[in-house]
């Protein structure tokens, strides 16, 4: 795996911590989010979405890693949108005190995911 972009993004001081990895197997994700735990020890949530070509089915999961709304299903569609299909996207959430909502919430990890898939895309 490696890691293809990152970025930071800001709502009602809550940090979202984008990452989008080229992977080599989806099974690449839980190594992932353990060195996103380490690296964002102070954050609550890290969403995260899979695809993966093998073939002519893409393997796709996503997960919500207990977060309100569905922001994992969100990146998900992040990675469809720009046809990444070797991709991780994960976000990783500091919450700043001010509760977003589900709907909220679903667009700001959504926001994120899709700054660090465009800084990709635009090399």
């Amino acid at each position: 795996m490696r890691e293809c972009a990152a970025v930071k993004y800001e709502v009602k001081k809550s940090r979202f911590y984008a990452h989008l990895y080229e992977i080599d197997d989806p099974s690449d994700l839980d190594g992932i989010l353990a060195a996103h735990g380490k690296e964002y020890r102070n954050a609550a949530h890290h969403c995260a979405a899979v695809r993966f070509r093998d073939g002519a089915v893409p393997v796709e999961s996503f997960k919500n890693d207990r977060e309100v709304g569905h922001p994992g299903k969100a990146l998900l569609e992040v990675l469809k949108k720009y046809f990444l299909d070797s991709h991780a996207l994960v976000v990783s959430r500091v919450f700043g005190g001010i509760k977003l909502g589900p709907g909220g919430v679903t667009r700001a990890f959504r926001d994120a995911g899709e700054g660090a898939a465009a800084r990709y895309v635009e090399r």
